[in-house]
Order: C-alpha cells, then sequence, then structure tokens
C-alpha cells in the first residue's frame, strides 16, 4: 500500500474482492516510481497476485475496513522501509495491522531496507527517529499510546531476515525477492482432507524409510488397494518434506490426465522445478528435453499420483538416471509391479486401518465426534466391520448417514449385506477393468471359490496359467497372499460377486455357478 509524503488526507472506494499472494507496504514518494514500480511489474510478470494501491488512501491514518480485510487474506507481505516511510501514520498503522496478521496467522513477512540501516527501523534511530519525534508532538495521550505499537511494530519487522537494497543493481535485488516468494508459494502445503485419521503412523514409517536413501536417487513407491488413503499418504509427506529440496512438484491424477493432457502435465512439473517459473513449451518433445535438463540440475521432489502404467511416464520423467543425486521420486500405484519396473527402492503397501481407526474415523463422518452416539453404537460396530479397514469406505458410509434416523440406519446396512455402495464398488472396479480377460476369469474364481486357499491348490485347479494370473492379482493389490494363503479384503470380494450377477463373461465357466 502507498502513502504520500504530504500527509494529505484523500478518500478512495477502492474494493478488496480477491485473496492476494503479496500486499505490498511502501511510502510512495520514495520508491513508488521506482524500485516499487519494477519490484510489482516482475511480481505481476510472475503471476503472482500482488495488492499494490495507486490511490493516497488515507483517511485520518485509519486502516479502511477493505484493505484490512486484503491484508489478512493475503499470504506475503513485503515491507519497502525507506528514508519516509516512518513520517506516514497510514504506513505506521498499516506495519501495526500486518504484525499482527503476521503473529495470528504465521504468514511471511519480508522487510526490504531501502537506503536505510535496519538498525534505525530497530531502533528508531536517524529518520525513523526524527519522524517519530514528529508524530509526538503536541500528541495527546491516545496517540503517545498509538506511537508505541509503531515503535514495538517497526522494532519486530526490522528483527525479520530481510533484503537489502545499498549499491547493488536493483535487479539483483528484485530477482532475491522473487525466488523467496517463489519458494515460498510454491511450498504452501497441499489439501490432505478433513478427518484425516491414523496420517502421522505412515509418515513416521515411510520418514524411517526414506533416511536410508539420502545419498542417491531414491524412489518410493506407495502402493495399495483403491480407497486406501494412497494420495493422502502422499500429499502429507510431500507437507513434510518438500523444503528440504530445491524445488518440488506434486502431478495428480497421472493415469486419467495421461490419456490426452501431457503438454499440461509437462508445462506443471516444470513450473515445479523452475521455481515458479513459467516456461511454455509447444510440444511434447521439447518438454521432454526441458524437463530431463532441469532434473538433472537441481535436488528435487516429484510426486507421481495414480501411475498404473510405465509408459505414463515417459514423457515426464522415464527413468530415474533423469535425476540429479539426492532427489526424490514418489509414485502411488495399485500396482506394485510398476514400482519395481520403474526401479523403486523403497516400497510402502498402505495397510487397513486398524479397528479403533476406523471407528474413530467412521465416527467423525457420521457424527462429526470421534466416537460413536451410544444409540447408534452397534449399528456403527456393524458398519465399521462391513467397511474392513477401508478409508474411502468408512467416508462414504459415514457421510452417508449423517443425520439420518435409527431405522435408515438399520435400512442402509440391509442393503450393503446384498449391493455394493455404487462410489465405492466404482473405485474398487478400476482394478478389475485393468485386468485381461484371463486375470479377470481367475479374479472372480477366488472371490466365488477360493479365498481363504493354498495358492498351489488353486493353481493346479486353475490350470497353467493361475500362478501369472494370482501374481498378477496380488500386484494389483486385489488379493493378498500370507503363508500360502489367499485372502481378499470383503468389500473385492463383494465386487466380484456383483460382477458375476451383473452378467460378466470372462471366458472361465466355473465362476458362473457363483
Amino acid at each position: 500500500m502507498a502513502s504520500s509524503c504530504t500527509h494529505t488526507i484523500t478518500a478512495s472506494s477502492t474494493t478488496i474482492s480477491r485473496n492476494y499472494d503479496v500486499f505490498l507496504s511502501f511510502t510512495g514518494c520514495d520508491t513508488r516510481k521506482n524500485f516499487t514500480d519494477h519490484l510489482y511489474t516482475t511480481l505481476t510478470a510472475y503471476g503472482i497476485r500482488t495488492f499494490r494501491d495507486d490511490e493516497e488512501l488515507e483517511k485520518g491514518g485509519d486502516i479502511a475496513s477493505d484493505l484490512s480485510r486484503a491484508m489478512e487474506e493475503s499470504m506475503i507481505f513485503l515491507i519497502v522501509f525507506s528514508k519516509n516511510y516512518a513520517y506516514s501514520r497510514w504506513c505506521l498503522n498499516e506495519l501495526v495491522k500486518i504484525i499482527e496478521v503476521k503473529n495470528q496467522k504465521e504468514r511471511m513477512v519480508l522487510p526490504i531496507f531501502y537506503h536505510v540501516n535496519p538498525s534505525d527501523v530497530r531502533n528508531q534511530w536517524g529518520s525513523f527517529g526524527e519522524a517519530l519525534a514528529y508524530h509526538k508532538r503536541d500528541a495527546n495521550q491516545e496517540k503517545k499510546e498509538m506511537i508505541q505499537k509503531w515503535r514495538t511494530a517497526l522494532k519486530e519487522a526490522a528483527n525479520l531476515s530481510g533484503c537489502h537494497v545499498d549499491n547493488q543493481y536493483e535487479t539483483e535485488v528484485v530477482k532475491e525477492i522473487i525466488d523467496i516468494i517463489m519458494r515460498r508459494l510454491n511450498n504452501q502445503p497441499l489439501n490432505v482432507g478433513k478427518n484425516v485419521v491414523g496420517i502421522d503412523v505412515h509418515l513416521k514409517k515411510l520418514k524411517l524409510l526414506m533416511n536410508t536413501e539420502l545419498n542417491k536417487v531414491s524412489v518410493v513407491g506407495i502402493y495399495g488397494v483403491g480407497g486406501a488413503g494412497k494420495t493422502t499418504i502422499a500429499k502429507a509427506i510431500y507437507n513434510e518434506i518438500s523444503h528440504q529440496y530445491e524445488c518440488s512438484s506434486f502431478l495428480r491424477n497421472i493415469k486419467e490426465r495421461s490419456k490426452s493432457d501431457i503438454l499440461q502435465l509437462q508445462q506443471e512439473l516444470l513450473h515445479g522445478i523452475l521455481k515458479g517459473k513459467f516456461f511454455r513449451i509447444s510440444n511434447i518433445d521439447e518438454g521432454t528435453i526441458m524437463i530431463r535438463r532441469c532434473l538433472s540440475s537441481n535436488r528435487v521432489l516429484v510426486v507421481f499420483d495414480d501411475v498404473d502404467e510405465l509408459k505414463q511416464l515417459e514423457y515426464l520423467a522415464e527413468e530415474k538416471d533423469w535425476f540429479e543425486s539426492k532427489s526424490t521420486i514418489i509414485i502411488t500405484s495399485r500396482d506394485k509391479q510398476v514400482l519395481a519396473q520403474y526401479g523403486a527402492n523403497i516400497s510402502y503397501e498402505v495397510p487397513k486401518l486398524n479397528k479403533e481407526e476406523a471407528v474413530e474415523l467412521f465416527s467423525l463422518w457420521a457424527f462429526k465426534q470421534n466416537i460413536p452416539e451410544e444409540v447408534y453404537k452397534n449399528l456403527s460396530y456393524s458398519i465399521v466391520d462391513y467397511a474392513n479397514g477401508l478409508p474411502l469406505a468408512l467416508k462414504v458410509l459415514g457421510a452417508s448417514l449423517f443425520g439420518k434416523k435409527q431405522s435408515e440406519w438399520e435400512s442402509a446396512l440391509c442393503k450393503l449385506k446384498t449391493t455394493p455402495h455404487m462410489e465405492i464398488y466404482n473405485v474398487l472396479k478400476i482394478s478389475f477393468n485393468g485386468l485381461d480377460d484371463m486375470e479377470k476369469g481367475i479374479f472372480l474364481d477366488i472371490a466365488c471359490f477360493f479365498k481363504g486357499n493354498d495358492k498351489y491348490f488353486v493353481s493346479r485347479i486353475l490350470g497353467p496359467y493361475a500362478e501369472h494370473g494370482i501374481t498378477a492379482l496380488e500386484d494389483r493389490c486385489l488379493i493378498t497372499i500370507s503363508k500360502n494363503m489367499l485372502e481378499m479384503h470383503d468389500l473385492i470380494q463383494q465386487m466380484g460377486w456383483d460382477i458375476i450377477r451383473r452378467g460378466v463373461d470372462c471366458g472361465i465357466l466355473m465362476h458362473m455357478m457363483c
């Protein structure tokens, strides 16, 4: 926000209607037409939403309500301290508000000392001392109290790490500021959603695994059945460790987007690894060349979310050798064979929730609290048993039953025993759809006849292709094998039964008897 050095009072009807990345505080007569203008122009060129008002918005030195709201909604504050900054009551009041927002909302404040010494700002020496002495003349008690707030805010701001404009080229300082801001904006945490249960356990296990591979390129594979929480865990670990890397990128939903959106995926990846700079590419081949060059010269963290075929990474990061040492690649997938093919040296299978975690997650969605209401307790436990630790099922079922009468709960539970919930069914069926006909047939046979049976016994019954098919099902997390026994999540088994009822013919006759 600019302030006039003539201390005149002018009106403004400025209305703030959107959030800003950066809020600029400066005094107009010192820097409006030079440094601040260069800084503002560069910020906007980088796509950084920046608030700078070109009006002189002093109304007796008070912060207008709409500008106060803009400050509260800004992510980063740039304060350009210059020779005449402290002569403006408007700037000083604005500074008090900025420090207040910083402390309340943990926002970033970056002081810029434009041809002034930080100690002058901190201790109110030089022009800052003269300005406060000017304000103190004929001050009543209320104004004296306000001056003390100004002193406190000046001291706190000057104690922060900042940038200095002295005898160097101003463009160098502007570039430094842009780099700082882009790193901060790119490190904004991803939204992992609400009512997340058990995430700390996953993070602890993953960080322990990842610490063993710090001296080389680490490829971390997070795999599990659909709805297990792979993407949520990937977002959470990204939020935890991204600040340790020079640059980072999280690419969502690779499987679907790679069908038609490769160029946009490349653009997003470059935006992350170029520290927020926009580098426009005209075709996929150009993007691939640029990505490979950038990955090899920076220590990066990249997350590829929901990959089920290696070819989906062909134009993004075809090989881990593209990456600089000490970089980390995280891939989420339903197919652990894809992770092995890419060269994952750290694999993490997402386990189902234990009973206590499952009850808590279900209750958060069904009752907006972490335990069931007493009258619904038995019904809640029955639904939790049905979901069998699958987070998606607990969330969907809990949300669908929120606010419903007990009789509606009983009816819903009855229905679930014969007909799966379609939202859950559709997510689980994605893995089934990725199988070939032989693998689909073996899956349905296990769902109908062989759950809990010995792997080698089932292989002998189903024929020479069975062992390969069983391995494919395990890779896709549709079955698990423990002590050679074939196991399957209850909801995945129910999906298989429903596929049979819908009359899907996968080429094996036995499953039609189910």
